[in-house]
C-alpha cells in the first residue's frame, strides 16, 4: 500500500470543504475505518479550531502553510499513526485526556468497565478504588469524576505512562483524590479496596491487529499465556486485597471468558461491549 503524502494542494486555492473531501478519500484508501471523522479532527487540529467550527467556514480557501501542516498529519495517519497521537488528546467517558505514544489510546470498549464501576460505587458512598495498569489514567480519572466520594489509587509499572496519567489527573483537578504509584499490579497499592478495576494487556502474541493498534505500546497490549497471564495474576491477588463484599472489574478478550480460575470468589458475571461481545469480567467476594 502506498504511503506517499496525500495530494491536497492545487494551483487554485482549495476550499476547506474540498480539502476535507480529498483527505477523507485518501485516508479511506489507506485503511481508515472513519475517514471523514479522522479528516475533520486532523484539519481542526491543523487550523487550531474546534471541529464544529469547520462547518461554519466550508467555503474558506486554505493557504499553503495550512495545507502543508494538514498534509503532514494526513500522511502520518495514512501510515497507521492513531489520530489521538497526532492531536495529543482523546475523549473518553465525555472527558478529554492527553495521550502520547507512551500509553494506549483510551478505547470506547473500556467505557463498559467504567460505567459498571460507577454504577457499583455510587450507591456505596465513600469507597476506595484501585485502578491497576492505569496507563493514561482514564479509568482512575473517570471513576473519580463520576463518583465524587471515591478515593482512587492507580498503579502502573511504566514511569512514562505514569507521567501522562499525572498530567491528566492534574488537568481534571483530582490531585487530592487520585493517587499514582509505580509498581507491579497491586503490589505498590496500600491497604484494602472496595473495588479493583483493571485494563491490563490481554492480547495474545501473534494476533493480527490494525496498524493503528500496533503503533501503540506493545507492553500495554500483549501478554503471555495467550494473553491471559496478567489477568490471571491479578485475579489470584485480588481476593486478599478486597474489603468485605468487594469486587473486581477487569477488561478481557471476548474469547477468554472461560480462561480464568474464579474459585476464590463468591460469584461472577460478564458485561458486553457495544458489539455484543464479552468485554468485562466482574467477580466479587462474600
Amino acid at each position: 500500500m502506498s504511503t506517499r503524502p496525500v495530494r491536497i494542494a492545487a494551483a487554485v486555492r482549495l476550499t476547506l470543504l474540498e480539502v476535507l473531501r480529498r483527505a477523507a478519500g485518501y485516508l479511506e484508501s489507506h485503511g481508515s475505518t472513519s475517514p471523514r471523522l479522522d479528516a475533520e479532527i486532523l484539519l481542526a487540529h491543523a487550523l487550531g479550531v474546534r471541529r464544529l467550527d469547520l462547518y461554519l467556514q466550508f467555503d474558506r480557501p486554505l493557504v499553503d502553510s495550512e495545507l502543508a501542516a494538514y498534509r503532514q498529519l494526513c500522511a502520518a495517519r495514512g501510515r497507521g499513526q492513531p489520530v489521538a497521537y497526532l492531536v495529543g488528546r482523546r475523549e473518553f467517558m465525555k472527558l478529554e485526556f492527553g495521550v502520547t505514544p507512551d500509553v494506549l489510546v483510551p478505547n470506547p470498549d473500556t467505557e463498559v468497565l467504567v460505567e459498571r464501576a460507577v454504577a457499583w460505587a455510587r450507591p456505596r458512598g465513600e469507597v476506595r478504588v484501585a485502578d491497576v495498569g492505569t496507563g493514561s489514567g482514564c479509568i482512575a480519572v473517570a471513576v473519580a469524576t463520576y463518583v465524587p466520594e471515591a478515593t482512587v489509587w492507580a498503579s502502573d509499572i511504566d514511569a512514562r505512562a505514569l507521567a501522562v496519567a499525572e498530567r491528566n489527573v492534574r488537568a481534571h483537578g483530582l490531585e487530592g483524590r487520585v493517587h499514582l504509584v509505580r509498581g507491579d499490579l497491586l503490589e505498590p497499592l496500600p491497604g484494602q479496596f472496595d473495588l479493583i478495576c483493571a485494563n491490563l494487556p490481554y492480547v495474545a502474541e501473534g494476533t493480527p491487529l490494525p496498524p493503528e493498534v500496533l503503533a501503540q505500546p506493545r507492553q500495554a497490549l500483549f501478554a503471555p499465556d495467550r494473553g491471559t497471564a496478567l489477568v490471571r495474576r491479578l485475579l489470584a491477588q485480588a481476593p486478599a486485597r478486597l474489603a468485605a463484599r468487594g469486587a473486581v472489574l477487569v477488561e478481557i478478550d471476548p474469547g477468554q471468558a472461560d480462561s480464568f480460575d474464579l474459585a476464590g470468589y463468591a460469584g461472577h458475571r460478564f458485561h458486553h461491549d457495544l458489539g455484543g461481545r464479552v468485554r468485562v469480567l466482574e467477580a466479587w467476594i462474600g
